[in-house]
């Protein structure tokens, strides 16, 4: 897909498509029963009697999962950690993007304030910090990317939430670590919604006071006997809460299915094309004031402000090769994405079945973004230092506490002019920002393949072989520091003076002060995946035990362009590309190939038809990618990063209550890092270390009386680094050498304590029912990196809504999140390690955003 206009076409065309179906549905009994869906496995032979909706509950301990095990299990019986939700709670979470719908599943921490895509997801006890490593999301049991992360990928940007979904399955650790991709961290599971003998569907329209407009529309549908289909999708504009004073949020998705009951088993065809653009949000100044309280910094809202604006959206950067590259702010992190992907499942007899899953897609993943640099100053500091009077701070004794300067004499001609014309004030607070343009584009293909039998009544063995086949052909341009005000929707600055009868220009006409000694590259890899695993099952009497293998290699090869240094218009007196590192033609080629085993054992005991007890254990690998480990290690790769996970739960339901509880211990290994003394230099060779994490998930669910329920999710996370006996050596924020130790220190970026609240009463009336809900969220402490000194406070939100059932086809819902407009930091600045804040508590940081209500009325029929 290459333009948005073609998912709208495609929306109108379903939506008409399915008005006689509308016009039919309208017509029949309101009161007529609402039917069930098939909540079995996705590769089961599926009923294909009645239309999706009405979904059952899928927190019920009698739902079968298929994530994560050989071919589904009911979860009473499932001897691991699995989260579950129907496309209803899925809408009722309210998810601000696909990564935060991963709030819903204790222990898992998605960093969601980034906007649509881009988000950092963390795993409880894995030393993760950015980006998303440990998590892996799939569609119908395949993941989207062979490989679970890259730099500027996370797997939750290949994929957006719509009403094509019928179910998501989350699962951390445990046999997640044997299945399909082997994910040992945390693997999110979408199973897509299919046609039916009954021709079904919905149609949404919402609208938001962000500037939000946005249609949703699913249709299934019979084509002949046995044959049935469904498409859906959606599309939508919005101008964001910090709007950028261009559409932030722009594009839509596109889902259609195609499914055959077998005489036997189900043949399933899945296509998805995906073209959106989102702006990418990253930090803005803050005050930090005592402890760990945050508020904004004046003339810039740390809920709603962003540097972004129509003045710097447009530009030129430099490319690899030395060529300027057009780029455009309002692209974001956009996704040009087409996959087709497939289940077959089968029953042979005599014990025999096969489940097969694939899917071959890909396209452009490109990111438009600023980032952060250094602290803002004011203009009169950044052109001449301490070599004049300065406000409180910034010199001490004459000299400059931030190196951030030009250090110009006093008296020097200097030109500062807004871009357009127009004097900068010496007093004016000005910024860099970080202009970096990626293009990104990846293939893949991977299938999942599994034989069981049944060996003797109870017992089934399993024996899956898995391959992936992923590329990524990268262009990189970061660096590229652009001259701002530091002010919400930025201006850029250009800057010149005159010294000795020449006139230096020390930023290009858009206001670039810099792209010497940036980071541009071109690559290109290639990686597969070969893996095998056995898994055996025996279910006797109350017991459910499992015991399973994998053996996992990776194959990489990766190319990358080797640099060298020019002055790329070749006048010395343009001091911003005197020095820009392009490629000189030839290439470094690495080559990665690993293999590691992973293990787990389980066992379940069935205390009585709604309660039962497990315990398993597992090991697990994480191999590295093409950015994180391969690129830039000259062929000395890493030992593998590896976890032990040891886990026990218990699970409860009945009319009044509902209980999942875990408690867990996580043993982290492989980190790497560089022994010194306390002046920094190295001294022996290369340590590993290591982290240690205890920690309790809870999901509770209680109803006192009838429409009345009070849900609880929950997790409290203990983890600290272990074995670090060096001293990491680093440069503060105001350029100062220090040193610090990381042994003991908390895991970056983890609260200790996460939890959501979310009492809901559920009011009974002659033409429907309608739902009040608040949702009350405590975020508990965390720290921007290991050295544990910069602390990003607690936070607290409250979301609340209303659902509005009425007769048999009508939804009317009205939600928001962050009524109360609290201010919550999700990360620093990610590229200063140690203290983030610098002179007057100033600290460059990224909240969750204000205040976002929306509105939807959806019609079922």
């Amino acid at each position: 897909m290459n333009h948005p206009e073609l998912v709208r076409l495609a929306l109108v065309t379903a939506i008409t498509a399915a008005l006689p179906q509308m016009v039919w549905a309208a017509g029949q009994d309101a009161s007529a029963p609402t039917a069930q869906a098939d909540t079995q496995t996705n590769t089961a032979p599926a009923a294909k009697k009645q239309p999706t909706t009405g979904l059952k509950d899928t927190k019920s301990l009698q739902t079968v999962v298929v994530t994560a095990n050989a071919g589904g299990v009911k979860k009473i019986d499932a001897s691991y950690n699995v989260v579950t939700a129907d496309l209803q709670q899925i809408t009722d979470a309210n998810p601000k993007s696909t990564a935060d719908l991963l709030k819903i599943s204790p222990g898992i921490w998605p960093e969601s304030s980034g906007g649509q895509t881009g988000a950092n997801i963390e795993i409880a006890g894995f030393p993760g910090g950015g980006d998303a490593p440990f998590f892996t999301m799939m569609v119908n049991g395949t993941p989207l990317y062979g490989l679970p992360s890259l730099s500027f990928m996370d797997s939750s940007s290949l994929f957006r939430l719509d009403d094509t979904i019928q179910r998501v399955e989350i699962v951390q650790g445990g046999p997640g670590a044997i299945f399909g991709p082997g994910q040992m961290g945390a693997t999110a599971n979408f199973i897509l919604r299919q046609g039916t003998e009954v021709p079904s569907g919905d149609i949404g329209v919402t609208y938001g006071n962000e500037g939000l407009y946005r249609v949703d529309g699913f249709y299934g549908f019979p084509i002949a006997e046995n044959w049935y289909g469904s498409i859906g999708g959606f599309y939508r504009k919005s101008d964001g809460v910090r709007d950028p004073q261009y559409t932030a949020d722009d594009g839509g998705q596109l889902t259609a299915t195609l499914t055959h009951d077998l005489d036997n088993g189900t043949l399933m065809f899945w296509a998805r094309a995906l073209d959106d653009k989102n702006q990418y949000i990253t930090p803005t100044a803050l005050i930090q004031g005592s402890g760990s309280s945050y508020t904004s910094f004046p003339g810039i809202n740390a809920l709603t402000g962003t540097y972004y604006s129509d003045a710097i959206q447009h530009v030129q950067v430099p490319g690899p090769y030395g060529n300027m590259l057009n780029a455009n702010l309002a692209n974001g992190r956009g996704g040009k994405l087409n996959y087709f992907g497939g289940t077959y499942s089968a029953d042979f007899g005599n014990g025999w079945t096969v489940d097969d899953h694939f899917v071959v897609g890909g396209g452009q993943l490109n990111t438009n973004a600023l980032f952060s640099g250094p602290n803002p100053k004011p203009l009169s500091y950044y052109l001449y230092g301490c070599n004049i009077a300065q406000p409180a701070g910034f010199c001490n004794g004459g000299k400059a506490v931030d190196s951030d300067n030009l250090g110009l004499p006093a008296g020097t001609n200097v030109q500062a002019n807004y871009v357009g014309g127009g004097a900068v004030p010496l007093n004016q607070s000005v910024i860099h920002q970080g202009w970096w343009y990626i293009q990104k584009e990846l293939h893949t293909f991977n299938n999942d393949f599994r034989l069981s039998k049944e060996l003797f009544d109870g017992n089934t063995l399993t024996i899956g072989y898995y391959f992936a086949r992923s590329t990524d052909n990268d262009n990189w341009s970061l660096g590229n520091q652009m001259l701002m005000t530091n002010t919400n929707n930025a201006k850029p600055i250009t800057v010149s003076y005159v010294q000795n009868g020449h006139t230096y220009y020390v930023t290009n006409p858009q206001g670039f002060t810099d792209f010497n000694d940036n980071f541009d590259i071109s690559e290109n890899g290639v990686a597969t995946n070969n893996a095998f695993y056995l898994s055996d099952s025996w279910k006797t009497g109350p017991w459910l035990l499992d015991a399973s293998a994998r053996l996992e290699n990776i194959h990489a090869v990766q190319n990358t362009c080797n640099f060298m240094t020019v002055d790329l218009d070749g006048n010395p007196y343009t001091l911003y590309d005197n020095k820009v590192s392009v490629c000189n033609g030839t290439f470094t080629h690495l080559d990665y190939n690993k293999t590691h085993p992973s293990f787990t054992v389980g066992a379940n005991y069935e205390l009585a038809d709604n309660m039962s007890l497990y315990g398993r254990a597992n090991t697990g690998g994480h191999f590295d990618d093409f950015d994180n480990g391969i690129r830039g290690t000259n062929g000395n790769f890493s030992p593998m990063e590896k976890i032990r996970n040891l886990e026990s739960g218990f699970k409860y339901q009945s009319p009044v209550l509902y209980v999942d509880a875990s408690v867990y211990f996580r043993k982290f290994t492989g980190l790497q890092y560089q022994e010194t003394n306390g002046a920094g230099v190295p001294i022996g060779g290369i340590s590993n270390y290591g982290s240690s994490t205890k920690g309790l998930n809870l999901n509770a669910t209680w109803s006192p009386i009838e429409n009345l329920k009070f849900a609880l999710v929950g997790d409290y996370m203990d983890g600290h680094y272990t074995n670090y006996n060096g001293c990491a050596q680093y440069t503060d924020i105001n350029g100062g050498v220090e040193c610090v130790g990381l042994d003991g220190e908390p895991l970056q970026r983890q609260p200790k304590v996460r939890y959501m609240f979310t009492p809901s009463y559920r009011i009974v009336t002659s033409w429907g029912d309608i739902t009040p809900y608040v949702t009350y969220t405590h975020i508990g402490q965390r720290y921007e990196d290991q050295s544990g000194l910069q602390p990003l406070g607690t936070y607290y939100t409250l979301d609340a809504g209303i659902v509005a059932n009425y007769q048999r086809s009508w939804q009317f819902t009205l939600r928001g999140t962050n009524l109360t407009n609290q201010i919550g930091l999700t990360e620093g600045n990610s590229r200063i390690f140690g203290v983030n804040t610098g002179i007057g508590g100033v600290i460059m940081a990224r909240s969750i955003e204000g205040r976002e209500v929306n509105l939807q009325a959806k019609y079922s029929f």
